[in-house]
């Protein structure tokens, strides 16, 4: 079977579930040619996403970033800068001083802001009106929440969303531009948060870049370089993935009828289905490691410097690991998907993620009688970001 899991034009219809399922089954360590030259590993099984995740001394973020292109030095030079692109001793303490921010206590202070937030958004359709449910709704309420923890001005979310944007979905040429312009936007971005670091360790304040920019974890505190890398990567991160989540999973009850009025009905049985909606959707397809020694994975020798890509929308419908791998169920236990990663780069915000997406559908069901969707959605091409750009639907309010 030709396997091609680099080319953006063969997620545009979704994962590509028949070649990942005939990896798992016959090229589990699969070598694949890359277009600039010099190829790279795809890791298709659960087991071995999970051991090269957990192997962050032999399986490093931090020698060539996650993604699998190979970046431009002063590019890479500045991931190195954000905990995703960053390796051990340097990366225990920064990941710690952020952490502390996204306690259970903390998120439970802030549910009542992210519901607000929620009917606010929604309240703004007060007549059946057919909208692109991505843009309107499900890309709304993140872009509102981490925007509104870190205090950005208001006038600043939309050009927060486009860097965004660019920097995720920079090969569909609806979202992106040319590659100068997605280096540019990165550069931009972070030079905003430069910015923003600068002011509140002046000011000082309760807001999260303040407590982030003004504590000191182990002897350790953020410089506003370090930061202005940590915000590139929150932004980013509290747009995109939760963007996915939320519009895919709709999507994925809208096919099921039934499941869409059992959890209209049962709120409280909205957990366990997101968990299955991000299993099910996964909104990044993969990460990428660098081997920093020889080493192997079921037997395959991968050389030291060779890349490792963990193809996570693989994983997560693995059958040696999910039960009936291709049903959506919503009441699925365990659940041990990999939509989040895993190990010492575990997502900060998954958590965060889990309660915007449980009280969007929760203010949803409240404030909408009625949802019909209009056209087959359209996925964002790209073979990092698994999520929709368009999902046309008719909404009636309640």
């Amino acid at each position: 079977m030709q396997v091609d899991v680099y080319n953006p034009d063969n997620y545009t219809a979704g994962i590509p579930h028949r070649q990942f399922a005939w990896l798992r089954a016959n090229a589990p360590v699969y070598w694949h040619e890359h277009p600039a030259g010099h190829g790279y590993w795809v890791v298709s099984k659960h087991a071995d996403v999970l051991a090269v995740s957990r192997d962050h001394k032999t399986f490093s973020a931090e020698a060539g970033f996650v993604m699998v292109d190979d970046l431009p030095p002063d590019i890479l030079d500045m991931t190195r800068n954000q905990l995703l692109g960053m390796d051990p001793p340097k990366h225990g303490p920064l990941r710690r001083a952020v952490i502390t921010r996204f306690t259970t206590r903390l998120l439970a202070d802030l549910e009542p802001k992210v519901r607000q937030i929620a009917r606010d958004v929604m309240t703004q359709i007060k007549a059946p009106q057919e909208v692109n449910f991505v843009e309107s709704l499900a890309g709304d309420l993140p872009t509102a929440v981490i925007c509104s923890m870190l205090e950005i001005p208001r006038d600043m979310w939309a050009t927060i969303r486009r860097w965004s944007d660019l920097a995720t979905s920079g090969s569909d040429p609806d979202l992106g531009g040319t590659a100068e312009e997605v280096n540019q936007a990165s550069i931009e971005m972070g030079t905003y948060g430069f910015q923003l670091a600068c002011e509140r360790k002046e000011r000082g304040g309760d807001d999260l870049i303040s407590l982030l920019i003004n504590q000191e974890v182990e002897g350790h505190q953020l410089s506003e370089l370090e930061f202005a890398a940590l915000f590139v990567q929150l932004t980013v991160a509290g747009n995109e993935t939760t963007r996915g989540l939320i519009s895919s999973g709709m999507h994925e009850l809208l096919k099921r009828p039934d499941l869409y009025r059992q959890l209209q009905a049962n709120w409280d049985q909205l957990p366990l289905a997101i968990e299955e909606m991000l299993r099910w959707t996964c909104p990044l397809h993969y990460f990428r490691r660098t081997a920093t020694a020889d080493t192997h994975i079921r037997g395959q020798v991968i050389k030291a410097g060779d890349r490792v890509v963990m193809l996570y929308s693989s994983a997560n419908f693995d059958e040696e690991v999910f039960e009936g791998p291709m049903n959506f169920d919503i009441a699925r236990t365990p659940n041990p998907h990999m939509a989040f990663g895993h190990g010492i780069h575990l997502c900060l915000g998954a958590n965060l993620a889990r309660m915007e997406a449980r009280v969007f559908f929760e203010e949803f069901f409240r404030h909408f009688a009625h949802i019909e969707s209009c056209a087959e959605p359209v996925f964002i091409r790209s073979n990092s970001i698994h999520g929709f750009k368009e999902m046309p639907v008719l909404l009636t309010p309640a």
